[in-house]
This record gives C-alpha cells, sequence and structure tokens, in this order.
C-alpha cells in the first residue's frame, strides 16, 4: 500500500543551532505552514522550539 501524499516525512531542526534533528510526519492538510514543536535537544540539555525544514 503507497504512502499518501497529505501526511509527508518531515525533518525538524533544532532552533538552538546545535543540528540536532528529528524526523516525524505531519498532517498537510491540518498543518499547511512550517510545523514548529517544542521537543528536547540533548546536545543542549533543553527543551526547544523545533522548525520544519524544507
Amino acid at each position: 500500500m503507497a504512502r499518501s501524499t497529505a501526511r509527508p516525512v518531515v525533518k525538524l531542526k533544532s532552533t538552538a543551532g546545535t543540528g540536532v534533528t528529528y524526523v516525524t510526519r505531519k498532517n498537510r492538510l491540518n498543518d499547511p505552514d512550517r510545523l514548529v514543536l517544542r521537543k528536547y535537544d540533548s546536545v543542549a540539555g533543553e527543551h526547544v522550539a523545533f522548525r520544519e525544514e524544507r
């Protein structure tokens, strides 16, 4: 079964500038803009905003 284009795989990059990334899926219909999630940055040692990169 093929993957839907409505839920693409996106890479989230840390806004702290440490280079840490997360990979997740997002619903393009509900979130057409860039996704921003607050997640743990292991290099910075704290929770920071992770922004979708294209």
